[in-house]
């Protein structure tokens, strides 16, 4: 990866850093925490990954993203709006009614959301079934599933995980975003789930574990998921919960907060001291 691009991405995540946290704070609660862990994850995947056309949603040889942890609708809203398929102000009406942003992604209301999530554990399966249509279709696309450590106590997802690898769905990438907590507490006292890679691997895919906030491992690792094959893909996504605003990663209970509006400016000015100083 060169200088330059590495620098572009780190700004995309920062970027959608303030957004997430924009469109929480017009509300005055939300599910920052994992919202906040994915933001690189996005930066790589909308800044140099994904085919997708903001004035042509539905493009049927898009590639597409299915967020099956649908809570982390702020940090997708956000990356959205950053690349143009919405005005941007429209994310600050965040789960408010009559808004096209729901707390959890929804296809039918808001534009470049290729699947409603939410219901933990399903969008596994609808990615799935997305790749698999994309596949018999011929289409030269891939299918890019974002799901939850927590999220993966579902038996659902790997029932899915089985189906990706006997049907060969070589163009699903799964990313795991391995935060290592839940609503709960964390995933070592809810229902451990160590050994994730391993995990991942003997279901079938070709598997690598990375530093999921270091966007240039997230690129060099999704940059090697071009290459075909007859594997579906995972990549264990290292991450902080809340990654991005200090007080946010060092709060305990930080799936979902409530704060006041003088909270939100504080992270945000942290997040806009951090953009400027890579100007």
């Amino acid at each position: 990866m060169d200088a330059e691009l590495k620098k572009s991405l780190q700004k995309f995540a920062t970027q959608i850093r303030i957004g997430a946290v924009e469109s929480i704070k017009s509300r005055g609660f939300g599910h920052i925490g994992g919202s906040l862990s994915i933001c690189d994850a996005l930066a790589v995947l909308y800044g140099s990954q994904m085919t997708v056309d903001p004035k042509n949603p539905k493009m049927p040889e898009r590639d597409k993203l299915v967020c099956s942890k649908g809570h982390a609708g702020p940090a997708v809203y956000a990356t959205l709006a950053l690349k143009g398929f919405y005005p941007y102000d429209e994310i600050k009406t965040l789960n408010q009614p009559g808004t096209n942003f729901p707390s959890h992604c929804d296809t039918n209301k808001t534009p470049g959301i290729d699947m409603t999530t939410g219901s933990l554990g399903q969008g596994t399966s609808t990615a799935c079934g997305i790749a698999l249509a994309d596949k018999l279709r011929n289409h030269d696309c891939r299918t890019f599933l974002i799901v939850g450590d927590g999220e993966i106590n579902e038996g659902q997802c790997w029932e899915a995980f089985m189906f990706a690898a006997a049907k060969k769905l070589s163009n699903l990438v799964v990313l795991i975003d391995w935060n290592k907590k839940q609503l709960d507490g964390y995933t070592k006292d809810v229902l451990n789930n160590e050994n994730l890679d391993g995990k991942m691997a003997a279901f079938g895919f070709e598997t690598v574990r990375i530093n999921g906030n270091d966007v240039e491992a997230l690129y060099d690792a999704l940059e090697n998921t071009k290459k075909g094959g007859d594997k579906p893909y995972a990549i264990v996504m290292d991450t902080i919960k809340g990654c991005g605003v200090k007080e946010v990663e060092e709060t305990m209970s930080n799936h979902s907060m409530t704060v006041g509006a003088d909270k939100f400016d504080a992270w945000l000015s942290e997040l806009n001291e951090k953009l400027a100083a890579m100007e």
